[in-house]
C-alpha cells in the first residue's frame, strides 16, 4: 500500500467512530414496544426504558385523526394499526404510515399471516365484525349479528370473535357462526384464549363481563367455570403449560388448564393487555395507571412507563413466537 493510501486509510479508520455517531441509529427490533393509550401511539425502542409519541412523517399520513389506539398487530416490519379514526399500517416499525380505511371505532384488526399473498383482514369494531379482501382498504359486514367486537383470534381456518353477546367461532371465512354456546353467561366476553391446536383440539378459555374463567371443551358448544374467582378478568395468556388470566384485582396463573388457580400478585392497576414475549419470564402489563415490568413470571411488579396513562394495548415487534405453539393462517 502506498503512503498516501495509507494515509487516507488511517484518516477514514480516525473518523469512523465520529461518522457512526453522527449516522441516523437503526430500530432495533428486538427491543421494540408499541402502546396504545386515548391519545394516540406511543413506541418504545429500549425495552420500555423510554417512550416516545408516535405521529407519522412524511412521506406518508399523520395519526392525528387515529383518536385512541385499541388495535396493534406488528407483523414483521408492518405495523397494523386500528383505533377511532380507522386502520393505518406502517411497512417500516413505524415510522411513516398511510390510511387504510376510515372505518370508526376499531377495537381489534387481524391480518392474515401472510397478508402479500392473503390480503384478507379482519376487524373488530363497535358496530361488529367486518371482512376486508383487499388488505382493509375497502370492508364489508360479515353475517354475524353481534355488536362490540373487542378481540379476534385466527388459528386457521378456525376465526374466534369475542363480542358483546359471547364468544362465536367460525370456519368457513364468515358464512356461518357457530355459538356463544351453553354453560356461557350471555355477557361480553372481554378476553379469550385457545388451544395451540385448536382445530384438532378445541379447547378455549372465556372471560365474561359477569367475572370468572369458563372452559370448552368443544369448540365453543358448551362452557363450565374453572375460576380463578368471580372478579372481572381483562385478559388471559397462555404459554406453554401456564395458563394466565389479569383479574381486576390480582394476577393468576393455572398450571392444570384452569382447574386450579394460584394468586401470584397484586395487579397495579386495571389491566388491558397481559405481555410475556420472552417465554413467561419477563413480561408487561398495560393498565390504566401505564405500563408494568415484571421479572419473575408475575410475582413482582415495577414501573415500565407511560405513568398515570390509560394504557389500552401494548405489542411487541417481532411478534412473539408463542412457546406453545400456536400458529395462525
Amino acid at each position: 500500500m502506498s503512503g498516501r493510501r495509507r494515509s487516507s486509510a488511517l484518516a477514514f479508520l480516525a473518523l469512523l467512530p465520529w461518522l457512526v455517531a453522527a449516522a441516523p441509529q437503526p430500530v432495533v427490533p428486538s427491543l421494540m414496544l408499541f402502546a396504545g393509550t386515548p391519545e394516540g401511539l406511543w413506541r418504545s425502542s429500549d425495552w420500555g426504558q423510554s417512550w416516545d409519541r408516535v405521529t407519522g412523517r412524511t412521506p406518508g399520513v399523520t395519526l392525528d385523526g387515529l383518536g385512541a389506539a385499541r388495535a396493534l398487530r406488528p407483523l414483521g416490519p408492518q405495523v397494523w394499526l386500528g383505533g377511532e379514526g380507522g386502520v393505518f399500517l406502517s411497512d417500516d416499525w413505524g415510522e411513516t404510515w398511510a390510511q387504510l380505511s376510515p372505518t370508526p371505532g376499531v377495537n381489534a384488526v387481524l391480518p392474515s399471516r401472510w397478508p402479500h399473498s392473503d390480503p384478507t383482514v379482519y376487524l373488530g369494531t363497535k358496530a361488529g365484525l367486518l371482512r376486508s379482501e383487499d388488505g382493509g382498504h375497502t370492508v364489508a359486514p360479515t353475517k354475524l349479528a353481534c355488536p362490540g367486537v373487542r378481540r379476534l383470534d385466527w388459528p386457521g381456518p378456525a376465526l374466534a370473535i369475542a363480542c358483546d353477546r359471547g364468544l362465536f367461532v367460525t370456519s368457513d371465512g364468515g358464512e356461518r357462526f357457530t355459538g356463544p354456546g351453553s354453560g356461557l353467561p350471555e355477557a361480553p366476553v372481554l378476553a379469550f384464549v385457545l388451544s395451540s391446536y385448536f382445530g384438532a383440539d378445541p379447547v378455549a378459555f372465556a372471560a365474561p363481563r359477569t367475572g370468572g374463567v369458563y372452559r370448552t371443551s368443544d369448540g365453543g358448544a358448551s362452557w363450565r367455570p374453572v375460576g380463578p374467582s368471580d372478579e372481572p378478568v381483562f385478559d388471559l395468556l397462555w404459554i406453554g403449560r401456564f395458563l394466565y388470566a389479569a383479574g381486576e384485582n390480582a394476577l393468576y396463573r393455572s398450571e392444570d388448564v384452569g382447574e386450579h388457580w394460584k394468586r401470584l400478585s397484586a395487579v397495579p392497576g386495571r389491566p388491558a393487555r397481559l405481555l410475556f414475549p420472552l417465554g413467561g419470564i419477563e413480561g408487561f402489563l398495560a393498565t390504566d395507571r401505564g405500563i408494568f415490568r415484571t421479572p419473575d413470571a408475575g410475582e413482582h411488579w415495577e414501573a415500565a412507563g407511560l405513568a398515570g396513562q390509560d394504557v389500552l394495548e401494548i405489542a411487541t415487534f417481532p411478534p412473539p413466537e408463542e412457546p406453545s405453539g400456536k400458529r395462525r393462517r
